[in-house]
């Protein structure tokens, strides 16, 4: 059975609108970026088409979907295994920077994209999704939250550009992105007379949100800031109505999974980010 692929987010979103849905939390990623797809256009993440693929079971029903928006890695839910080969026959005359799959899939992929296109694999990233349970907040530190206001602007745009360098990501157009989290209010400041931590959340779909971006600047580091700028986003979520809220980290960094996981996020899934060179 082959892939559908589209160049077309109405078209993609018609088709997977109703998969993406049933599961949000798994489908966070993808829920988000046709969201920001359909509000600010195809290249809201560069000057390259993105491109979108469903996987049907027999029965005619979505079992899966892959999208890319260029520069960033293809990304892939959980598919059927026989999808993961067909991927490599779909996506073969597209340059791939790397692939973000289930930890479980990913080797299967990799290997046969390797053998297609001869290019060179290794592992970027490995991260956790976390689903909060019950929210357990530690004793907060010194200082009170706030939501970032227009003022805040440059100082927002500073520790986003920040922290995107030091998880080796980056945005096509991050002021226009920041201006868009401030005045949806999904920025949360902590704040001891000045700012001293960041928490940043997505829109709300399918009654989900996710925990972005959390960014302490170095000479604040090690004092409670980051899990009391999470707890009052993750609050915020809750109060406007989210159902779920979710959150990725990246597994090498123990100190952060461990924070979560006091905060009361749970373990759902694990992936695998992997980057090809030539």
């Amino acid at each position: 059975m082959p892939w559908e692929m589209t160049d077309d987010v109405e078209t993609f979103a018609e088709a997977a609108g109703k998969f993406l849905r049933s599961r949000p939390v798994e489908h966070t990623v993808p829920l988000t970026l046709v969201d920001a797809l359909h509000r600010h256009g195809r290249h809201a993440f560069g000057p390259d088409d993105p491109i979108f693929g469903v996987w049907r079971a027999a029965d005619g029903g979505v079992a899966g979907m892959l999208l890319q928006t260029p520069p960033h890695p293809v990304l892939f839910s959980a598919v059927p295994a026989e999808a993961l080969p067909a991927a490599v026959d779909a996506l073969a005359d597209r340059p791939l920077p790397g692939a973000n799959l289930l930890a479980r899939d990913a080797d299967p992929f990799v290997a046969g994209w390797r053998e297609r296109t001869g290019v060179m694999a290794s592992v970027r990233m490995r991260t956790r999704l976390y689903r909060l349970g019950t929210l357990t907040p530690a004793v907060p530190p010194p200082g009170s939250a706030r939501a970032a206001e227009p003022r805040d602007r440059a100082l927002v745009l500073r520790w986003t550009t920040e922290f995107l360098a030091e998880i080796g990501e980056g945005h096509s157009d991050t002021e226009t992105a920041v201006d868009e989290w401030i005045s949806d209010g999904g920025v949360t400041l902590w704040e001891t007379g000045e700012p001293v931590s960041m928490a940043t959340r997505s829109r709300s779909e399918a009654g989900m949100v996710r925990i972005r971006a959390v960014y302490t600047p170095r000479p604040f580091r090690g004092r409670g800031y980051a899990g009391a700028a999470t707890t009052a986003a993750t609050r915020a979520a809750l109060d406007a109505g989210a159902h779920d809220v979710v959150l990725y980290t990246d597994l090498a960094n123990a100190t952060s999974n461990a924070l979560y996981e006091r905060l009361g996020y749970r373990p759902v899934e694990d992936r695998t980010v992997m980057e090809f060179s030539s």
